[in-house]
């Protein structure tokens, strides 16, 4: 399938700049038998008795560091993850003109890390000098938000979970967003059980996809884990309802392997045969995404229609924006 069946026009200020002073306080497009309009404070109202509710519980690593060459130069370094032996995977800025074996400095001239190796991907690998890498992001390190958001002075907790628990990933899973724990309660007290899966959401996840067709796109690949307890719960469910496309990709992975830990590079697409997730709780996403590739193997191309909806009616997309109510097939 072309790359040009997944696009659309997305207007600038459609974007979310900012959250909501109240994360449940977001708009809900609810697309099951029929489309309604709620807020995202309604989602225990969709729920049933038997029914999972699955969360996403990784948290994002203050691992955006703005460092300097020994000339003064700026450079950003975003850590990735790590691979081993103190070492990091990361992206660096500006790529080129840093060299193998570069130690890279604070404001005050202390050199903080060292560029190892350049990878087959155009990544870095790169080591801390002194203190552990993760000193080094409490000492130095910002959040990573998205590129399209341009306002840096937001409450950078409004782009953790609730429930988050593991620092693992460079990006939020954002339907997560939503989720209070008074809406965590009211699931419960409706008779549905809400569990919390693991996935480390990489920088891959909302990258728009640059291959002509959706096919030659290869999928990045993430870190998952599945305690046994839960996947039982899980498969007991009467209905799997899933809050994010990162727990769809969990659920999904851990279906088609039966490995409960791992990583997975799993590409879901149109034609795709879901095993796990009967419904799924998701913000709007970018064009040409990967995301919006799933979203159409899981619901087909209505996706095009319940855009087109949202933008009219002027919910907000992206990250910090609104959210989606969707079954599979429907």
């Amino acid at each position: 399938m072309d790359i040009s069946n997944f696009d659309y026009n997305l207007p600038k200020d459609s974007i979310a700049q900012f959250p909501l002073s109240q994360r449940d306080d977001s708009k809900l497009l609810v697309a099951t038998q029929f489309v309604e309009h709620m807020r995202t404070r309604d989602f225990p109202n969709l729920l049933r008795p038997g029914d999972v509710v699955v969360l996403n519980e990784t948290r994002v690593m203050p691992s955006r560091l703005n460092l300097r060459r020994l000339t003064g130069g700026a450079v950003e370094v975003l850590a990735l993850e790590e691979i081993g032996n103190g070492r990091w995977e990361a992206l660096v800025r500006p790529s080129r003109k840093i060299q193998v074996g570069e130690e890279l400095f604070d404001k005050y001239g202390k050199a903080i890390l060292r560029i190892e190796e350049v990878t087959h991907k155009g990544t870095r690998y790169i080591s801390s000098i002194e203190a552990g890498m993760r000193e080094i992001f409490k000492t130095y390190g910002e959040i990573p938000l998205p590129p399209y958001i341009e306002n840096n002075e937001i409450d950078q907790n409004r782009y953790q979970t609730v429930y988050a628990q593991n620092e693992s990933s460079v990006a939020a899973p954002t339907a997560g967003l939503h989720i209070t724990q008074e809406i965590i309660d009211r699931c419960s007290a409706v008779g549905a059980s809400v569990v919390t899966v693991n996935l480390s959401v990489g920088i891959g996840t909302f990258q728009p996809i640059a291959t002509d067709t959706i096919d030659e796109h290869v999928m990045h690949s993430e870190r998952y884990s599945v305690e046994a307890n839960v996947w039982e719960t899980i498969q007991k469910a009467k209905r799997v309802i899933a809050v994010g496309t990162t727990v769809v990709r969990t659920l999904e992975s851990v279906a088609s392997t039966e490995c409960l830990e791992g990583r997975t590079e799993l590409y879901i697409k149109p034609g795709f045969q879901f095993k796990v997730v009967d419904a799924l709780l998701t913000n709007f996403h970018l064009p040409k995404s990967s995301l919006l590739v799933m979203i159409e193997a899981f619901i087909g191309k209505s996706w095009k229609n319940l855009y087109h909806l949202a933008l009219k009616e002027e919910y907000r997309f992206l990250s910090f924006g609104d959210a989606m109510f969707i079954e599979r097939g429907g």
